[in-house]
């Protein structure tokens, strides 16, 4: 689908910028800010991946074209005020010259809170680590070692766990059900992440049958 932005709407800067909040399309993580002026927002919707304006090199750069870590664009939309655009992305690759997945610091890049009041935060932090092992690729990771080997070794973790949790209920240990679900959790996120597909459209289709229920 060609990607659209009404370009009159967008309120540029006195110097023709607006910023870009580069956000990953499945995890939810900030990856970045840069800037656009109004040809590099024209060459990001015309090639569906991000271009920026360089404000220290005075010239446009298209992300990854030396590190080949490029950023298909799913959708841009702006703000309120039309003064800064949100971009939501599926990385190739890590989005800071660091080679790190996020420019922003970890700690301020996770949701929920130290002190446990968002239960489900763990899944959330799961999933932007899940991101940015499959984006940085670190050497000796077990997660990077999934990705590596790709959907058909991913697919069978998940059944065999599937089948651990199984015979874990069978036994009726609380103990060896609990490690065995958690382990099921963590690889189906991996799936999610391969297919790309967003952990909170799953609780949105559970949120949708609920309803309807």
């Amino acid at each position: 689908m060609a990607l659209t932005l009404d370009l009159s709407q967008v309120r540029f800067d006195e110097r023709g910028l607006v910023p870009a909040i580069v956000q990953d399309a499945v995890s939810k993580e900030v990856l970045m800010l840069a800037y656009m002026n109004e040809a590099a927002l024209r060459k990001t919707l015309e090639t569906g991946e991000t271009w920026f304006w360089s404000r220290s090199r005075q010239k446009l750069w298209h992300k990854g074209e030396t590190s080949g870590h490029t950023q298909r664009v799913l959708s841009l939309s702006f703000d309120c005020d039309r003064d800064a655009l949100l971009v939501r992305v599926i990385p190739a690759g890590p989005a800071c010259h660091r080679g790190t997945i996020s420019c922003f610091d970890e700690g301020n890049s996770r949701s929920g809170d130290a002190d446990g009041h968002d239960r489900f935060a763990i899944l959330s932090r799961l999933e932007s680590l899940i991101a940015s092992r499959e984006a940085e690729r670190p050497e000796g990771s077990y997660t990077t070692y999934l990705f590596e080997k790709g959907l058909d070794k991913i697919l069978k973790k998940v059944g065999e766990e599937a089948a651990e949790v199984i015979i874990a209920a069978k036994n009726r240990s609380p103990e060896e059900l609990r490690y065995e679900a958690a382990d099921l959790v963590f690889h189906l996120l991996v799936l999610l992440r391969e297919a790309k597909l967003p952990l909170d459209e799953v609780l949105d289709e559970l949120s949708r049958r609920h309803r309807e229920g």
